[in-house]
């Protein structure tokens, strides 16, 4: 079954735990039944608020799915004073969140089994690459790119080689992603990717000089995550079906999207 075919649902989820990881960091555990029985990786959630004046529900990756025990990780970034984020921090075990989902598609394991595989997450694009790794049947090395303090690096050590890079150069490479693929003589057959838009556009441009297939997750870009708001939209070379224009929802056709797709990315990529 193909993830446009996955039947979403809208449920109350109960929290099971929820931690502070790192400066504005928090990682959740959610009892999600068939949410988390339905999901694969690189999809999402959203969260929708107990706040009547926030309409739009937040949209967030999923960062670990257990299915035998109904289970879903979330690790989000608080985005600032009175947002949906900060009202999700402040939750404790035991509360309800309304949760709609799994939405949009994934990273096609299968297209790159067996291959030499770049998972790299630059920010909040890393958590959704933590349920790829796991699941990707593949030589993979992951490239995790940080401002600064840095979250969720160890837990990636279990599923191949794991590659750093920060701004201020505290951990590993100093710089970004294709400074520590550059620094390290790294190779590979395929990239899956998420994060920030300066890194997926030299990702993309990496992807084409070597001429290897790259997936593209444009997560950060979304805002309903239900495909109302159209704040999502971006240029694509294909007709899209709902608008008969060169646009594709991020959140409704994607996130995960090749770079053949794509037509361009967006002005800021």
């Amino acid at each position: 079954m193909s993830t446009s075919e996955i039947k979403k649902t809208k449920r109350s989820c109960k929290i099971i735990s929820q931690e502070c990881i790192g400066k504005d960091i928090y990682s959740m555990w959610l009892d999600a039944g068939e949410i988390a029985k339905n999901a694969v990786p690189g999809q999402f959630v959203s969260l929708y608020s107990c706040d009547g004046s926030k309409l739009l529900p937040r949209p967030i990756s999923l960062c670990e799915i257990d299915k035998e025990e109904e289970k879903l990780r979330l690790v989000y970034r608080v985005t600032g004073k009175g947002t949906g984020t900060e009202e999700f921090s402040r939750l404790h075990a035991g509360v309800p969140v309304e949760t709609l989902g799994p939405l949009g598609n994934g990273f096609p394991l299968d297209a790159v089994k067996g291959k030499k595989v770049f998972l790299m997450g630059g920010g909040i694009g890393i958590p959704p690459m933590l349920e790829t790794a796991k699941q990707l049947d593949a030589e993979k090395t992951m490239v995790l790119g940080y401002r600064d303090e840095l979250f969720l690096n160890k837990e990636f050590e279990a599923y191949g080689d794991v590659y750093v890079a920060t701004e201020d150069g505290s951990a590993g490479t100093k710089g970004n992603v294709m400074d520590a693929i550059r620094e390290n003589g790294l190779e590979a057959d395929a990239i899956f990717a998420c994060g920030p838009a300066p890194m997926l556009r030299a990702i993309k441009a990496y992807a084409l000089e070597k001429g290897i297939p790259c997936w593209i997750s444009m997560e950060e870009r979304m805002a309903c995550g239900v495909g109302a708001c159209l704040a999502c939209v971006c240029k694509s070379k294909d007709v899209d079906s709902h608008s008969h224009v060169h646009n594709k929802r991020v959140c409704k056709d994607g996130p995960v999207f090749t770079q053949a797709q794509l037509a361009e990315l967006p002005p800021e990529y």
